[in-house]
């Protein structure tokens, strides 16, 4: 086991790494900007390194920098949370060539996964279902033929960023070349990858993600998937596991679609393969592979029993949790996230300071607490509730008594 884990991230997540190093016996370093001078993390970590900034490229995206907070606390490993630099193939490599592990898939698998085109490629040579596509199209001439042979309504998407940036519906002819140039325009804006791709657009679609783990030998795990249907701008809210109302021979076919794709490249720790399932045919066709812990990770935590993020300290340490696992889950669990956001604004993100804060007694990941300031640097999320109950009703809630009583 590593002796020194550094943790390249703040907010719930930072904390929730934190907690598990501390269960491991293993000394922790965290990184802070400036304005997280007095947040959570910088105190559940045995160390602290100041990043300086508060803007996340002067911070947390600021590579060079938490690379030399490793150096100076002796840091044998970095663990990048979710966010930020843990998709970021790039940054994996230089933890290599520092002589620091990644905590996390390889390199390669990163950049495999981390455009939808290739991992498509990679979906369509294991023989995971997809939906009718193109290869990357450069002019809304060649979008516009490729719309007529899969057939309309068709997403028009950017192949690299996550989301919902960069993806359009376009339901006809007429509104496809407006279409094409808004994703066209905002890949070249914001990505390295500015490619754009045409998918055959489900109406009743649901999103289903499965959870797995690998052991970089060829053996890799299902941990069940969850239901993430429960969107605003292509943003989860609300997320289920197990998913409801899926038969068993096509919650079985989701899982074993899953570890086929991930077993072809010998994947490497936690991952997530995402599909859109069509709830009114009943098919399922691979979305995208997220090459990282994902933030409602703890439902699954909570119906197996299994600590996703000890795994992967364990696993980068040499070890091979998977070896004696034998899949099991115990009820269901349900995600609500919690937002700083204004309602009266559509939504906007908001900043202020907690002033009261009560939380209900059930697992809840958080950073904050009465008295933090939430600033307008960072995502807006607060905190994940997250209920299980063994059957599934609300009476097995530990707060259901109340709710009961006050209703």
């Amino acid at each position: 086991m590593f002796k020194t884990v550094l943790v390249s991230n703040r907010g719930e997540i930072a904390v929730r790494i934190l907690r598990t190093l501390k269960m491991l016996g293993v000394r922790s370093i965290t990184v802070y900007s400036d304005a997280d001078a007095d947040a959570m993390h910088v105190r559940y970590a045995d160390v602290a390194v100041a990043l300086g900034g508060s803007a996340v490229r002067d911070s947390y995206l600021d590579a060079d920098r938490i690379l030399a907070a490793a150096r100076a606390t002796g840091a044998e490993a970095i663990h990048p949370g979710y966010g930020f630099l843990s998709e970021n193939a790039d940054f994996a490599a230089a933890c290599a060539r520092c002589g620091v592990v990644f905590i996390g898939p390889t390199e390669e698998q990163i950049r495999l996964f981390g455009l939808k085109h290739t991992a498509r490629e990679q979906a369509r040579l294991r023989g995971v279902p997809q939906l009718p596509g193109s290869p990357l199209v450069g002019t809304a001439e060649e979008a516009r033929a490729f719309a007529e042979e899969i057939g309309y309504p068709v997403m028009i998407k950017s192949t690299a960023g996550g989301g919902g940036i960069g993806m359009r519906v376009c339901r006809d002819a007429a509104k496809l070349e407006g279409a094409f140039a808004a994703v066209d325009g905002l890949a070249r804006a914001h990505f390295k990858e500015a490619g754009v791709f045409l998918e055959r657009y489900v109406a009743s679609a649901r999103h289903i993600e499965v959870q797995v783990f690998g052991n970089g030998r060829g053996r890799v795990v299902a941990l069940g998937e969850r239901d993430c249907s429960v969107q605003r701008r292509h943003q989860k809210i609300i997320e289920e596991t197990p998913a409801p109302h899926v038969p068993d021979r096509t919650r079985a076919a989701l899982l074993q679609a899953a570890v086929r794709l991930m077993e072809g490249v010998c994947y490497q720790s936690a991952g997530t393969v995402e599909f859109i399932y069509d709830a009114a045919a009943g098919d399922f066709y691979f979305l995208e592979v997220n090459t990282r812990l994902q933030v409602e990770h703890g439902i699954t935590e909570l119906v197996t029993g299994v600590d996703l993020v000890a795994w992967m300290v364990r696993l980068a340490a040499g070890d091979d949790p998977t070896a004696a696992y034998r899949p099991t889950t115990r009820g269901a669990a349900i995600e609500a996230r919690v937002y700083a956001e204004d309602p009266a604004l559509d939504f906007r993100p908001a900043s202020g300071t907690v002033t009261t804060l009560r939380w209900p007694p059930v697992r809840v990941d958080t950073w904050i607490e009465e008295g933090t300031e939430i600033t307008p640097y960072y995502d807006p999320l607060l905190a994940k509730i997250q209920v299980h109950a063994e059957d599934g009703r609300l009476r097995s809630w530990p707060c259901a008594r109340r709710l009961r009583r006050r209703a």
